[in-house]
């Protein structure tokens, strides 16, 4: 490919051009640059953002796209980051990851996932029909943490399941911890199978060596990222990668358009590409702050009594292969208190919201957006619930399940569970029976129940005993699980 001159950024050049000529549509969207939109809300939200917030076609590009505003910055970001090609989503990673499974397994049967995915991808398989051939996440059952699959989980998988269409693994995963993936790559590759990676927190690895190897780089075919996660683009701004020549990338476009609104964003796709011009100017600078900056709060989370940060709990062997150090995970357990209690407590009296948390930990991610200022303000929040502790009300302990309770049985596909007949049984009489929903602790968002698998008592078990000590589970049939919604008998 001829370089490109990545200080462009076609998107935004496009938008600041639209504003220049004070171009006025009789067109979708009704607000009409804001002058349409209630005093209130203005005052919310300013009106920058509905200046922004034009048409893609016929509006920032004519009718045909034919300036190739969005093409122009794909290419940019795939030069940018060393793919192929690359694909921008307004719909967040949740889109960009079923359309890599349809195109890699969509009609073809079954697919190689790690049970350690994200809900989004339970609903691809459920959307694609595909049969997933689970393999066995690496589980910490000291630490209750579930880790990517080992090269040798994969190879088990394959063997095992040699028709499957492709693989899928999740690295890192939401607490930090990545995969072997030029292992896995290799070993996906000796049988000419495609890896996807759901990369959805790595956007920024390819702009910095002292980083986990990112995707792209480790040979992967298809990878995922968040720009909101870990980069600076807004909420549901989201790019799909994909290189070599096992899966046919017009296909991916495709199989992306089937799912994708008609009517993106140009907010989002905005911010994509002038966050990439950002990372190929600055990227290598800001990051390197970023690590120290990650490493100095580390290390003094560490020095405060009743906290612990994990790092080499999450290096062992039967952990991760590489840890993303701005993932800051953070053990309570000592305070007497849960981390569900610390996210809360700390938002209430703090007004700072933590990312995830569990029965015995919360964890903070620190962001090129990030400063010694905001810093201060994290560790106040934390000498404060440090002090609060003693007064806070003991919460109900967490039945967490156990390696048997997490070797599930897959029944049904999860397609066949979830649209077909089912009914709500109580709790305690699901066991046994097939799951007809999934159900899922959020944050992170990994579900313990996923339809067509068989319901044991550990996982009952750990569901209700956590929604009673703050875990939260939005997409249960029964938001307080009383009932389980479950494949009906014949």
């Amino acid at each position: 490919m001829t370089d490109l001159d990545q200080s462009a950024a076609p998107i935004l050049e496009a938008l600041a051009d639209y504003h220049a000529r004070n171009r006025y549509g009789f067109a979708p969207p009704g607000h009409r640059q804001g002058r349409g939109v209630d005093e209130a809300v203005l005052r919310v939200l300013g009106r920058e953002p509905f200046l922004g917030d034009v048409l893609s076609s016929g509006g920032l590009d004519d009718r045909s796209s034919s300036h190739g505003y969005l093409s122009q910055a794909e290419k940019l970001m795939a030069q940018a980051v060393g793919a192929e090609q690359a694909f921008f989503s307004t719909c967040g990673s949740s889109l960009s990851v079923k359309a890599a499974m349809l195109a890699v397994a969509g009609g073809r049967g079954e697919l190689l996932v790690s049970r350690d995915a994200h809900k989004s991808v339970v609903a691809g398989l459920i959307f694609a029909g595909v049969e997933p051939r689970w393999i066995k996440p690496r589980y910490d059952s000291q630490l209750h943490l579930a880790h990517p699959p080992g090269p040798d989980d994969v190879e088990a998988a394959w063997v095992a399941h040699p028709d499957a269409a492709g693989a899928l693994i999740v690295s890192p995963t939401p607490y930090g911890t990545c995969a072997d993936l030029e292992s896995i790559v290799e070993i996906c590759h000796s049988r000419r199978k495609p890896l996807i990676v759901d990369e959805a927190w790595g956007a920024h690895l390819p702009f910095f060596d002292q980083l986990p190897t990112w995707a792209m780089d480790a040979g992967a075919d298809v990878c995922v990222v968040s720009v909101h996660k870990m980069g600076m683009g807004f909420e549901q701004g989201s790019v799909f990668h994909v290189q070599g020549d096992l899966v046919d990338p017009d296909h991916l476009s495709a199989c992306a358009d089937l799912l994708m609104t008609t009517s993106p964003n140009v907010l989002i796709y905005a911010a994509i590409d002038g966050w990439r011009r950002q990372m190929v100017r600055e990227g290598e600078a800001r990051l390197t702050e970023t690590l120290r900056l990650a490493d100095d709060v580390r290390e003094r989370i560490e020095q405060r009594d009743g906290l612990h940060v994990l790092h080499d709990e999450l290096l062992t062997e039967q952990a991760s292969h590489d840890l993303d150090r701005l993932h800051v995970l953070i053990d309570v357990s000592d305070l007497g208190i849960t981390g569900y209690q610390v996210s809360d407590w700390i938002r209430e009296h703090r007004a700072v919201d933590l990312g995830l948390s569990d029965h015995r930990r919360v964890e903070v991610t620190i962001s090129m957006g990030d400063d010694e200022h905001m810093i201060e303000r994290l560790l106040d929040a934390l000498d404060a619930v440090i002090e609060a502790a003693p007064g806070l009300e003991r919460a109900p302990s967490v039945a967490m399940p156990s390696l048997d309770d997490l070797d599930i049985e897959p029944v049904l596909l999860p397609a066949e569970a979830f649209f077909g007949p089912y009914e709500d049984v109580a709790a305690d009489q699901a066991v046994g029976r097939v799951a007809a929903e999934q159900i899922t602790p959020y944050p992170p968002g990994i579900p313990a129940l996923v339809p067509g698998e068989r319901i044991t008592a550990g996982i009952v078990d750990y569901l209700r005993s956590g929604l009673a000590a703050g875990m939260v589970l939005p997409d249960a049939t029964d938001s307080d699980l009383n009932t389980i919604r479950v494949v009906a008998l014949p």
